[in-house]
């Protein structure tokens, strides 16, 4: 159940896939969303143009980067804790930078050379192509700041580098930043306003990682059914643009048809969509080519109208639900997965009730949920008090994670006797003998490894689950071999 349970993502150490060794070591963690392990494969583009070869020893290291997520007070906390972890170091070998990349960057600012003495650099979201100079900054002797926000830089111009890969799933950046005010949301300050990466650099991204064997990518951005390219990237610029640029400009669901179309046997998924902004023209789309996994993260947040407002959520429940009810209806066996912020301000136990009501009408394959935590500079954190006291948070909590257990088990039992396309992605946490791959609904299978491979297609039969794993058998190849 660890998709369920309410946690911050541990920090992962990157290491360069096929790297040269050269004079400097860098060591980066990343904590949060798919956004930042994202953006730390661009910082390690960029940094091994510069002489860095990545290491997974911090004991090696001459540079650490801790790529940061602000979305919820836990996540700061841990990233803190995690600083004083690196002070030790930092007396044992004096020469070791440290710098603090991503949104808790771009939120702190300065605030993290005052308070957190082993910080020599901050650096934010939009500022990585200035990593180079700010290096030299901090090598003679002197802090550096970049947290200054663009509005069209997209890093479309740098070709990643896959960090940790497994050679076969990637993420694909597709459009940064955000304009939707959620009142509880820190994203529109940290990573800027949206604007969307030209398609054809996506094309040649992903082109380049099927050249390479990836079987399967991941397009991303904080709000994905928002993406529009009319030839600039800013999509408040959209209403300046040309009748031509209007015409033909390319929106999400266009994007997903030319992926799709340009290669066939690569499995497409994409995160994370924003209820206001989906159309049924995604769906559609998804439902017209095989390639596209019928998986959907649709967070709902609450399921009270009143706190959807109180949220600036720009939907109603009846809307959201609607919009639920089509994407079953275009694809019936499509996986609907959330986010719950549980103990929003001003949160009754009727409006607890509506969510959990919420959560039945639906019954979500998986989610995401959380206590509510207040983000200074947040609408929120600035115009209500955070009212609803811990304890009752923590048992409205208990109540949302244990009715999304019962649903998860609901859903995967939808699967037993099923016979569904995997792709390999690993071993098995639990099992060195099995493999573990996702079917197209995002949901994990193991199965015995006997002859296969990582990045092999393989029919398996469902013989088995629990509330979040299918259990199953090889049964042979897939056509999409």
């Amino acid at each position: 159940m660890e998709k369920t349970i309410d946690e911050t993502k541990q920090g992962t150490t990157l290491k360069l896939e096929n790297s040269v060794q050269n004079g400097r070591k860098l060591f980066i963690e990343s904590y949060g969303c798919a956004m930042n392990f994202s953006d730390s494969e661009i910082v390690a583009s960029i940094l091994a143009k510069e002489g860095f070869n990545t290491t997974q020893t911090l004991a090696d290291a001459d540079l650490v980067l801790v790529n940061t997520c602000s979305i919820r007070d836990k996540a700061e906390q841990t990233i803190r804790k995690r600083l004083t972890e690196y002070n030790a170091a930092k007396k044992l070998r004096p020469h070791l930078k440290v710098g603090v990349l991503g949104c808790m960057a771009e939120r702190l600012k300065d605030k993290l050379l005052d308070e957190e003495k082993i910080v020599d650099m901050v650096v934010g979201p939009d500022a990585y192509k200035d990593l180079p100079n700010l290096i030299k900054e901090v090598d003679s002797g002197r802090d550096a700041v970049n947290v200054i926000l663009s509005k069209d830089e997209t890093y479309g111009d740098i070709a990643p580098v896959r960090l940790n890969s497994n050679g076969v799933t990637a993420f694909v950046s597709i459009t940064r930043g955000c304009d939707n005010m959620c009142t509880f949301c820190v994203v529109p300050f940290t990573r800027g306003r949206e604007r969307s990466r030209d398609p054809q650099s996506i094309l040649a991204e992903i082109a380049t990682l099927w050249d390479k064997g990836f079987k399967e990518i991941t397009l991303l951005g904080q709000n994905v059914d928002s993406y529009l390219w009319y030839g600039g990237g800013l999509k408040k610029g959209f209403e300046k643009a040309t009748k031509m640029q209007k015409a033909t400009a390319v929106r999400f669901a266009r994007l997903l048809e030319m992926v799709a179309q340009a290669h066939p046997k690569m499995r497409i998924r994409f995160s994370t969509s924003n209820p206001q902004d989906m159309t049924l023209d995604v769906i559609e789309t998804m439902a017209k080519f095989d390639n596209i996994c019928n998986h959907v993260h649709l967070p709902v947040q609450s399921g009270s109208n009143r706190i959807l407002k109180e949220m600036n959520r720009l939907h109603t429940i009846e809307e959201y639900f609607e919009l639920v009810d089509n994407i079953r209806k275009i694809i019936p066996d499509c996986s609907i997965s959330q986010d719950i912020i549980v103990g929003f301000p001003t949160e009754t136990e009727e409006d607890h009730q509506d969510t959990l009501k919420a959560l039945d009408y639906v019954k979500y394959d998986f989610g995401y949920m959380y206590a509510y935590s207040e983000r200074p500079g947040t609408m929120a954190g600035r115009k209500m008090e955070d009212d609803v006291p811990a304890p009752v948070k923590k048992r409205r909590l208990s109540e949302i994670i244990a009715l999304q257990r019962e649903h998860c088990r609901f859903r995967t039992e939808k699967h037993l006797g099923k016979i569904q396309e995997v792709l390999i992605e690993g071993t098995s946490k639990k099992s060195e003998n099995e493999w573990m791959g996702r079917n197209s609904q995002s949901t994990v299978v193991v199965f015995p490894k006997e002859n296969y491979k990582v990045g092999d297609f393989v029919n398996i039969k469902i013989n088995d689950c629990t509330s979040a794993t299918l259990i199953g058998e090889a049964v042979g190849y897939s056509d999409n071999n």
